[in-house]
């Protein structure tokens, strides 16, 4: 499976994100109200620089674009899943609170989909247990709570975690 598409439609623009993004992707994460349900407070240079550099190394990062306007508002990641067969994981997705109320994150996470379900039968999103807008964007788009668990590597701060699984039939 190709971790960084390129994908479109007359909503967003997703493309492979490259190093030379950094500064209009931290002046898009520079808003603490996108951070205030999330462990890490990326609007912070030094926890968003971290964020990046892993995104790059990830080499699964997407950048999101306005498909009109070809601002840059958001960036979401693929990665494989350990422990889950025939799955990839999507996580990492934020978008500026201009494009919030879901018709944006559900045209960013249709496309996300639509390619991984060619290649994967199951889609996992891994999210904080006090993030609540994430977990209700997650039931939006047809995700299914299968489990709670503790993933203390993948953030410093709260480490619990629910994970919702998407199935290839649910598009």
């Amino acid at each position: 499976m190709n971790l960084q598409p390129t994908l479109s439609d007359e909503l967003v623009h997703l493309r492979p994100l490259t190093e030379d993004d950094f500064e209009a992707l931290y002046a898009a994460a520079n808003d603490p109200k996108i951070w205030e349900q999330h462990p890490n407070k990326r609007n912070e240079r030094d926890e968003f620089e971290q964020f990046f550099a892993e995104s790059i190394q990830s080499k699964g990062a997407l950048a999101i674009l306005d498909a009109t306007s070809g601002a840059l508002i958001g960036s979401s990641r693929y990665k494989p899943t350990v422990g889950f067969e025939n799955g990839v994981e999507i996580g990492w997705t934020f978008l500026t609170r201009d494009y919030w109320g879901g018709r944006y994150n559900k045209s960013v996470k249709a496309l996300m989909l639509q390619h991984a379900f060619e290649y994967v039968d199951h889609v996992f999103l891994y999210i904080a247990i006090d993030n609540i807008r994430s977990q209700m964007a997650a039931k939006k788009i047809g995700g299914q709570l299968i489990k709670a668990e503790d993933l203390p590597g993948l953030f410093d701060k709260g480490p619990e975690h629910l994970i919702y699984m998407l199935k290839n039939e649910t598009l």
